[in-house]
């Protein structure tokens, strides 16, 4: 995968991108970036990349000329578009399965803004996806891109040390995931389940897919009416509700 990630701050991003997880998929050749200051593609003889708004109103607004020349430079010599993606807080909320989804591409290319929003053609002629990270407004879209660009890139084949790790991480399977313990097994009279000293993997996994139902019914019930349940499941679920009762 190939990541370009448009942005007037390039230097927030490159400390993400040089530790932990996207440092050793890059060092294993699973993805590539760059950085690209789309200032640099101003024709406005001070640089500038925003304007007043049309009809007036407060803040400022990205000029589309900046950004659409900027695009077009990182894209025009591939073979294949790349998906183009605006952090916006008006776009689709983000979830595990749009990154698992982005996590096929060949290609992403990021477009972080400032200042109050971007010129509506942008929206309109340029991007394939808008991403939101939440209902809330930050002062730009780079910390958005770097949630995004790690969630995507920690799901590209071999990136993770363990091939398990994703598939069990929460909302994969649709659930919260289950609890984890580790040693020592008695710490300071906090015991571990002594289901998962069993040695019993078939116990152990029925305990951990009933865990995980019990979590999400707790702290997500919105999260069960999307999920792929079977008999079990539901008998464990409404267990849970007649215990709660």
């Amino acid at each position: 995968m190939h990541i370009d990630v448009l942005t007037l701050f390039p230097e927030m991003i490159e400390g993400v991108f040089q530790a932990s997880i996207l440092k050793k998929a890059q060092e294993k050749e699973k993805f590539s970036y760059n950085l690209v200051n789309f200032r640099d593609y101003s024709t406005n003889k001070h640089m500038k990349v925003d304007d007043y708004p049309y009809g007036g109103g407060a803040g400022m607004v990205l000029t589309p000329q900046p950004v659409f020349d900027a695009v077009e430079a990182v894209t025009n010599d591939k073979e294949t578009k790349p998906r183009i993606i605006l952090m916006c807080p008006q776009g689709e909320p983000y979830s595990q399965q749009k990154a698992e989804e982005l996590a096929e591409e060949d290609h992403l290319l990021f477009i972080c803004g400032h200042y109050e929003g971007y010129d509506e053609r942008i929206r309109e002629h340029l991007v394939t996806d808008e991403i939101s990270i939440g209902d809330y407004v930050l002062t730009g879209g780079e910390l958005g891109a770097m949630v995004v660009i790690d969630s995507v890139v920690r799901l590209l084949p071999d990136v993770l040390g363990n091939e398990a790790s994703a598939p069990e991480d929460s909302f994969s399977t649709g659930l919260l995931e289950h609890p984890h313990y580790t040693r020592p097994a008695n710490f300071r009279g906090m015991k571990v389940p002594e289901i998962l000293l069993s040695g019993d993997h078939g116990k152990i996994a029925a305990w951990r897919r009933n865990e995980s139902l019990k979590r999400t019914y707790e702290r997500r019930r919105d999260l069960i009416d999307e999920a792929t349940l079977s008999e079990a499941d539901k008998k464990v679920l409404n267990e849970i509700n007649q215990n709660k009762c």
